[in-house]
């Protein structure tokens, strides 16, 4: 543990040495999320499991517990600037504390095992764990009292939140239980969907201005000249729907479903991209592409706005997997109806 950078010093403790962590990032910390939030090594990104200590921690301090996602670490730790608190790190394979609250993996028995492991009663003089409000769907607070002696208190949804938390005695108020989902916050999500989406599009964009080459009624290159760029303008066009403009626009987009606001949102991306693909001379040769695109477009755009289902405060499990058995057939109907009718249109001169 002593290796990772954010460490600076050592706590000697009666269980042993314990690392001592800053409470301001680096270069190194705010270089590492910017590659995480563009999903470069999202997976890698994680902190070694254990206990950690910031400032100068006492028996009588608080033990805050997180998931070893670097990311949730960061915020745990530089929100403690200014305070003395041990950091009990949960091994969730590099998952945020809400995800792998869902997945089991910050759940009430790793919490249990890794306070024994930490020996965390020989430590503190207090039974006291606080646990992120959005880890409560994996704790037990009554199996963690059991099986380990330490009682649950949960915490403020926002990490920037714990020294009023803290400094009214472990209550709450109103605004701290209160999850938000404002525009900065989905902005935030936009990066790194359009990066994945990107990852698959770009060599699929080739692919399909091969096709429409081939299957032009000219020679292959006039055909790639002349169809390639406005097709991957329109596989483009769905994605960015999809992956900006409904996240940015989620509130005001009609519907409840994610799939649905996705469609509203490729329909009028798709639209935009109609009014530019028909105003060039010649036009878009046939109303077989018109169509085409009318179906490609919002069906690529509801596939990726239903990623932001994880991310949303107001979707259930049961309520997606519904929804998924709805929209996805649909999605590939309107995606297979779209390439024939593209085809067509390509056959056609």
């Amino acid at each position: 543990m002593a290796e990772q950078a954010f460490v600076t010093g050592k706590i000697e403790t009666p269980v042993g040495t314990v690392p001592q962590v800053a409470t301001g990032v680096s270069w190194r910390d705010r270089w590492g999320a910017f590659r995480v939030r563009l999903g470069f090594g999202r997976m890698r990104y994680t902190v070694e499991p254990g206990l950690y200590g910031v400032g100068a921690p006492r028996q009588d301090s608080p033990v805050l517990v997180t998931a070893n996602y670097k990311l949730s670490f960061d915020h745990l730790r530089t929100a403690l600037a200014g305070h003395d608190a041990w950091i009990l790190v949960l091994d969730t394979s590099g998952i945020n504390v809400w995800c792998a609250a869902g997945k089991g993996t910050f759940g009430t028995a790793p919490l249990s095992v890794q306070v024994a492991a930490s020996r965390l009663a020989q430590l503190v003089g207090h039974r006291r764990l606080v646990v992120p409000q959005l880890g409560a769907p994996g704790i037990a607070a009554h199996a963690v009292k059991r099986q380990c002696g330490f009682s649950v208190v949960f915490g403020p949804v926002q990490a920037r939140h714990l020294p009023e938390f803290l400094g009214r005695g472990m209550q709450a108020t109103p605004a701290m239980r209160r999850k938000t989902f404002s525009l900065s916050e989905r902005a935030v999500l936009v990066p790194v969907e359009l990066v994945i989406a990107c990852k698959w599009a770009l060599p699929l964009a080739v692919v399909l201005s091969g096709i429409s080459g081939l299957f032009g009624p000219a020679a292959f290159w006039e055909n790639v000249r002349e169809h390639g760029g406005w097709t991957m303008a329109g596989l483009g066009s769905g994605i960015v729907a999809g992956t900006v403009l409904t996240p940015l626009l989620l509130p005001v987009l009609p519907g409840r479903a994610f799939s649905l606001k996705g469609a509203v949102a490729g329909l009028m991306a798709g639209l935009a991209f109609l009014a530019v693909l028909l105003s060039r001379p010649g036009g878009a040769g046939n109303d077989f592409a018109v169509w085409a695109w009318l179906l490609l477009i919002p069906a690529i755009a509801s596939f990726f706005g239903m990623e932001f289902t994880g991310a949303s405060t107001y979707t259930s499990l049961s309520g997606v997997r519904k929804e998924m058995r709805i929209a996805v057939p649909l999605q590939v109907a309107a995606t297979l109806c779209g390439m024939l009718l593209l085809f067509c249109a390509r056959r056609l001169p």
